[in-house]
């Protein structure tokens, strides 16, 4: 697998600091449209280098860590940590950059995180692409959804392993259970760093779990969206992308092939063609 996260990429350079007095770290490069990346559990801005390297010939690509991530780690443990907060945080981050509406890319939690602020924020976001978003999905007619307890339990497992000094051995269970046996071992060392800097967030993000895709919400989302999945993503993320793209007003799809959970790593200029070829099309209509 090629997973092109670098142990020695730059910090970054530039922050913006919140209303809350937190600062939301960014990269960028390029010129043109805003396209800002968000992105998932145990990542941060480093996540999307392949995506700043490829798609910066077209556009602004703008990629954050969110609030509590690497490299602003130093955070008060009780200030709120909640995908909710985070939706609102990417909104005043837009409205602070100051260059409009943002074509906007989230990936597993990052998209949850992204469909929500689009929901709530729909001036601020132009296209939205959601890459295997993380959250239960809610059928209709069954008990409100949430994870099953197999996953919680695993997941509490990791939690545990990583608050006892145990980090590898807590990140190795959690990041394979989210792609597949044997990624953890197969990522880069950049990859691995990454996710060790930011494994305290792991711990907090599990008390605050995602919430439930419901078709009620999913009409709320008026722009543009496309769902991209990894051909072998574990099921939960590609029956969250079938239900997306049958409640979503205006939803494209695309699947990389060969590739799981972190299909821009390893397959980084299909994932990329994808996303310039939707905004293209949004465009051109």
């Amino acid at each position: 697998m090629n997973q092109s996260v670098s142990a020695s990429s730059p910090s970054p350079s530039s922050f913006i600091e919140l209303q809350s007095g937190l600062r939301m770290p960014y990269v960028e490069a390029g010129e043109g449209e805003l396209l800002l990346f968000v992105h998932g559990s145990l990542c941060d801005l480093r996540y999307w280098q392949p995506q700043l390297a490829g798609l910066s010939k077209h556009y602004r690509c703008v990629a954050v860590s969110l609030t509590h991530y690497w490299p602003v780690t130093d955070t008060e443990p009780g200030l709120p940590f909640s995908w909710s907060e985070h939706a609102d945080e990417v909104a005043e981050f837009i409205e602070r950059f100051g260059m409009g509406p943002a074509h906007v890319v989230g990936h597993s939690r990052g998209g949850c995180v992204a469909y929500h602020f689009a929901r709530r924020h729909p001036g601020r976001v132009r296209t939205l692409t959601l890459a295997d978003p993380g959250g239960p999905l809610q059928i209709a007619g069954r008990p409100p959804a949430s994870l099953p307890e197999t996953v919680n339990a695993l997941r509490a497992k990791a939690a545990q392993l990583i608050e006892t000094g145990e980090v590898e051995a807590g990140l190795q269970l959690f990041v394979d259970s989210v792609s597949r046996p044997g990624f953890w071992a197969m990522s880069t060392p950049g990859f691995r760093q990454m996710a060790t800097d930011n494994a305290h967030t792991l711990a907090r993000q599990f008390r605050d779990p995602l919430p439930a895709y419901v078709p009620d919400e999913a009409t709320e989302i008026r722009c543009p969206v496309l769902l991209i999945d990894g051909e072998k993503s574990p099921l939960m993320f590609r029956r969250a992308a079938d239900a997306l793209q049958e409640w979503l007003p205006d939803a494209r799809r695309e699947t990389v092939r060969g590739a799981s959970h972190g299909m821009n790593l390893a397959h980084p200029s299909a994932f990329n063609r994808y996303v310039h070829e939707f905004i293209g099309a949004i465009n051109a209509a």
